[in-house]
């Protein structure tokens, strides 16, 4: 049966592993991904910290100043391609979301919202858009401000989600800024939302996508 463990996607851990430990290869400033389904402009400088990890199908970066980003590419088996192809392109990454990216992050995080979604048609043929607040769940738990009280601060999240040669691909990234900056941080909600935005459509700029190694898992 098909299941995925999002909690790789979302990069739970906020440790990074040696890039030579990795799956994947590095060409120059590129990261090949272990499938050879894509390769990105790694996002990160070694001068700021910038490391990443990777498993099969996640690739994670990070670096010391505000860079936390996922990228995830999950082959759809049979039962998947079945629902993408009966539900159509919004109604499946709904149910896609809910029941993988969103359910992984409430196993992990106590407390999650959805702030808001909207699926955006002309990007990506079709992509899913979702900011969530996630409770204790920053990456950056070393930088955050002196707080008095015990409230845990509460992370953002910017999801991408869209299809691409039976793979379905999950972009994460985390609004640094707001759990660094604690309540100095003066953004608007929608600004917030703004600045993920542009943030994951710089992201898929930075990625190329090629032709499977391997055909996705019937």
């Amino acid at each position: 049966m098909f299941r995925l463990r999002l909690a790789l996607v979302l990069a739970l851990a906020p440790c990074l592993l040696p890039a030579q430990g990795i799956e994947g290869r590095i060409e120059g400033r590129t990261y090949v991904s272990p499938t050879g389904l894509f390769k990105v402009t790694i996002p990160v400088l070694p001068e700021l910290g910038g490391d990443l990890t990777d498993t099969p199908n996640v690739v994670t970066f990070q670096d010391d100043f505000n860079v936390h980003v996922s990228i995830a590419a999950f082959p759809q088996d049979a039962t998947q391609r079945w629902e993408n192809s009966t539900r159509g392109a919004k109604d499946y990454l709904v149910y896609f979301f809910s029941n993988f990216v969103l359910s992984d992050f409430r196993q992990n995080f106590e407390g999650v919202q959805i702030e808001s979604a909207k699926f955006v048609p002309g990007v990506l043929d079709g992509s899913l858009l979702t900011y969530l607040l996630v409770p204790g769940g920053t990456m950056f738990p070393d930088r955050l401000p002196a707080v008095s009280n015990d409230v845990l601060p509460v992370a953002k999240r910017g999801n991408l989600l869209f299809i691409r040669n039976e793979h379905v691909f999950v972009i994460s990234i985390e609004l640094a800024e707001k759990v660094i900056e604690g309540k100095s941080y003066g953004k608007s909600v929608a600004e917030q939302d703004e600045i993920l935005r542009k943030r994951l459509l710089e992201m898929v700029d930075k990625i190329t996508f090629l032709k499977p190694a391997t055909p996705a898992k019937k």
